[in-house]
């Protein structure tokens, strides 16, 4: 790795985990003491975040990290939905032994890890090496492109529920991702992405739930005003 990309990915991680906040100014100077990188490869990494939407270039200030928002979220799956359903029917048209082969690895790799729930770093690193395997076989560099600016777009909403619960409640994962392998490998476009869709709505509805209790938090106890009594 270069000292560019390994800024990138440290930066990335701290972003994504919480660690730099939302709106929170990233100055050279600072940075360049947390990661005791010079000014080159820290630039260069903010200018790849910023083209990730990770971060913002605001003009005379400098760097942010980008604002979260319900409706930023929402945006960003209903696009994931928009692109990937695209790609997988792509995948599942012109796909090969290959790309089957690749499926069926990636799905046996991210249940061992979803078993053991120990390490959410490798689990976020299989799950993400399982979706983007479904979808490789279209054939398509701008789709895979979409689908991974939009996977970054929504992971920084969906990690801290993995860093806080260590996994999603109430939810079979290994059986949502284990449905939509096999509608696939059968050549099942509609189930397939019907799974797919279903999928992410049932993420999106756990972020949505998880920000709104964070909201009620953070805006604290709002009970009527007491008037005076003189």
């Amino acid at each position: 790795m270069t000292l560019a990309d390994k800024a990138y990915a440290a930066l990335r991680h701290d972003i994504i985990r919480g660690a730099l906040p939302a709106g929170m100014p990233l100055r050279m100077a600072d940075l360049s003491a947390r990661y005791e990188m010079g000014f080159s490869p820290l630039r260069e990494a903010l200018n790849r975040l910023q083209s990730e939407r990770l971060v913002d270039a605001l003009a005379l200030k400098g760097f942010t990290v980008a604002e979260t928002s319900q409706a930023e979220m929402q945006d960003a799956v209903a696009q994931r939905i928009l692109i990937e359903t695209e790609a997988l029917r792509g995948a599942i048209a012109r796909g090969g032994d290959g790309w089957a082969t690749g499926l069926v690895a990636a799905l046996y790799a991210l249940k061992l890890q979803i078993n053991r729930a120990d390490d959410i770093w490798e689990l976020e690193a299989r799950h993400h090496a399982f979706h983007r395997q479904l979808l490789v076989g279209c054939g398509s560099n701008w789709l895979m492109e979409f689908f991974e600016r939009l996977y970054s777009a929504t992971e920084r909403y969906r990690i801290p529920i993995l860093l806080e619960s260590g996994r999603d409640q109430g939810r079979d994962l290994h059986h949502e991702h284990e449905s939509l392998a096999e509608a696939a490998l059968e050549r099942n476009a509609d189930l397939a992405c019907s799974l797919l869709v279903a999928h992410y709505r049932r993420t999106e509805t756990t972020i949505m739930a998880q920000m709104a209790a964070k909201a009620a938090v953070s805006a604290g106890p709002r009970g009527p005003k007491l008037r005076d009594a003189g």
